[in-house]
C-alpha cells in the first residue's frame, strides 16, 4: 500500500477508530491513483483488523423480564414506594445500593450505576428489542443486535470461534444479525460448562475434510447455475462452522479447564458459570457474550422473589468484575448488567411490581467506564427522573464509545435504506475519566 493511501486511511480512521464510506469518498480524488485495485472492502478490511487487535469486547449480563430497580440499584428505604427493601453501603462512600447485591457492593469503585434510564417501551418483546437493538421491531427491517453489530464492527472475521455467543435458557428478544447477515447471529449455548452441541467430530479429521470437498463441488455445480449470491450464506456458514469443529481454541468452552477454587468464586450455578464462560471466551477472543438471568417479570411475591433472583446474579457478577481486573482486561471490556425496563414504584395487591419504562437503572463497568459513580436520579419515590435523563439512544452512543465504534455506521437494508448503528442521541459522557 502506497504511503498516500496507508495516509487517507488513517485519517479516515481518526474518529472512533472506524473507516467511514462517507469519509473515504470524501477524499478519494486524492488517494485514487494510489489506491490502484484495492477496493472499498479490502479498505474496510484493512481498518477493521487495526480496530481488532485493540482487542475490545463487551459482556452483557441480561437480566431477563425487567429487574426492580428498587431491590437492585436504586432504592428507596423510608418511602413508602421502597417496600421493604433495605440499602446497604458499598465500597464507595455515600453510594448505597439493595441489600440484594452484597458483593456488587463491594466492587462499586469499578462500576458505574446510571439511575435515570426512561423509555415509553413496556411490552417485553418490544422492549427487550429495544434494549437489544437501539430500535423498535419493524416489520420492514430487521435490525441487528448489538451483539451482532459490535461482531461486525470490531470482530475478527478469520478467528476459528465465534464472534457472538449468547447463553442461558432466559435470553429471549427476537434479535440476531438482522440486516447484518446470518454470519452474525450468536452462537446459542442454553447451557454453560461444555463444547455446543453437536460440535464434535463424528468421524476422522480426513473423512471430514474429504466431506467438505464434496460439498464445495456440489455447491459449485449449483452456482453455475443459480450464481454464487445462491451459495454465499450456506457457504460462509459451513466454513465457519468447520474452523469452529476442527479450532483446538473449543477448549474455552470447557469450563472443566477451570480449578475447582475458581468455578466456586464465581459459584456453580447456570448463571455463574455462564459468566466465567464470558471470561473465557474473551479471553480467547470472543467479542460479544452475553449471559442471561431471570425471570426478573415480579408481578407477585417482589421482594421475596428479588431476593431469590439477587443471590443468583450478586457473586458472578462481582467476581467476574473482580476477575477481568485482576487479569488486566478490565479497561478493553464493557459489561453491562441491564433489563428491558424497570418496575412500578406502587406496590401491587399482589406483593409485586408491574412494568415501568419511565425510570429505571442499568450499570456498567469496564471498557473505559468510570467506577464509583451514580448518574442521574429520580424524586423521593422512584416515579420520575428528575437529573440527567438518559434515553435508549444515549446508552447505545455510551456503548459505542466505549467499544471504540462509529454510532454513525451506516448498513444497507434490503431495501436500499442505510441504518445507523445508532440513531440519535448522545454518549453518557460523565462515564468516562
Amino acid at each position: 500500500m502506497s504511503q498516500s493511501l496507508e495516509h487517507h486511511i488513517e485519517v479516515c480512521t481518526c474518529r472512533h477508530g472506524v473507516l467511514r464510506r462517507r469519509d473515504f469518498l470524501r477524499g478519494v480524488s486524492a488517494a485514487g491513483a494510489a489506491a490502484g485495485l484495492m477496493s472499498w472492502t479490502d479498505l474496510v478490511r484493512g481498518a477493521a483488523s487495526q480496530l481488532r487487535a485493540s482487542g475490545r469486547a463487551c459482556i452483557l449480563l441480561w437480566m431477563q423480564g425487567g429487574p426492580s430497580q428498587f431491590e437492585t440499584f436504586s432504592p428507596a428505604p423510608g418511602h413508602p414506594n421502597g417496600g421493604e427493601t433495605k440499602a446497604i453501603s458499598t465500597s464507595i462512600p455515600g453510594i448505597q445500593i439493595a441489600e440484594n447485591l452484597p458483593k456488587v457492593a463491594g466492587v462499586m469503585d469499578d462500576l458505574a450505576i446510571i439511575r435515570s434510564m426512561t423509555s415509553r417501551e413496556g411490552s417485553h418483546p418490544r422492549a427487550s428489542f429495544l434494549l437489544h437493538t437501539g430500535y423498535l421491531p419493524t416489520a420492514a427491517v430487521k435490525h441487528p443486535s448489538l451483539g451482532s453489530v459490535v461482531a461486525q464492527q470490531i470482530g475478527d472475521r478469520e478467528s476459528e470461534l465465534p464472534n457472538f455467543v449468547r447463553i442461558g435458557r432466559n435470553v429471549r428478544n427476537g434479535s440476531n444479525g438482522g440486516l447484518l447477515g446470518s454470519q452474525f447471529n450468536a452462537l446459542e449455548l442454553a447451557v454453560p460448562g461444555s463444547p455446543p452441541t453437536n460440535a464434535a467430530l463424528s468421524t476422522t479429521a480426513q473423512r471430514f475434510d474429504r466431506r467438505l470437498g464434496l460439498l464445495d463441488r456440489l455447491e459449485a455445480d449449483f452456482a453455475k447455475q443459480a450464481g454464487p449470491e445462491a451459495i454465499a450464506d450456506h457457504k460462509r456458514l459451513y466454513e465457519q462452522t468447520a474452523r469452529l469443529v476442527e479450532s483446538p481454541r473449543m477448549k474455552a468452552f470447557d469450563l472443566d479447564q477451570e480449578p475447582t477454587a475458581m468455578r466456586d468464586a464465581y459459584g456453580q450455578t447456570p448463571f455463574g458459570s455462564g459468566c466465567l464462560l464470558a471470561r473465557r471466551l474473551v479471553e480467547s477472543g470472543v467479542t460479544f457474550v452475553e449471559v442471561g438471568a431471570g425471570n426478573w417479570d415480579t408481578h407477585s411475591d417482589n421482594f421475596e422473589r428479588t431476593r431469590a433472583l439477587g443471590a443468583e446474579v450478586d457473586q458472578p457478577m462481582a467476581q467476574l468484575i473482580r476477575d477481568l481486573k485482576q487479569r488486566g482486561i478490565l479497561e478493553k471490556t464493557l459489561v453491562i448488567w441491564m433489563g428491558e425496563f424497570g418496575r412500578t414504584p406502587k406496590i401491587n395487591p399482589r406483593a409485586g411490581r408491574d412494568h415501568y419504562p419511565r425510570a429505571f437503572n442499568v450499570a456498567l463497568a469496564g471498557g473505559g467506564i468510570q467506577g464509583g459513580q451514580v448518574i442521574g436520579k429520580t424524586d423521593a419515590g422512584g416515579t420520575e427522573v428528575t437529573d440527567r435523563p438518559v434515553t435508549v439512544q444515549d446508552l447505545f452512543q455510551t456503548f459505542c464509545k466505549a467499544l471504540h465504534i462509529d454510532p454513525d455506521v451506516e448498513n444497507m437494508s434490503p431495501a436500499g435504506r442505510p441504518i445507523r448503528v445508532v440513531d440519535g442521541g448522545d454518549p453518557v459522557k460523565e462515564l468516562f475519566s
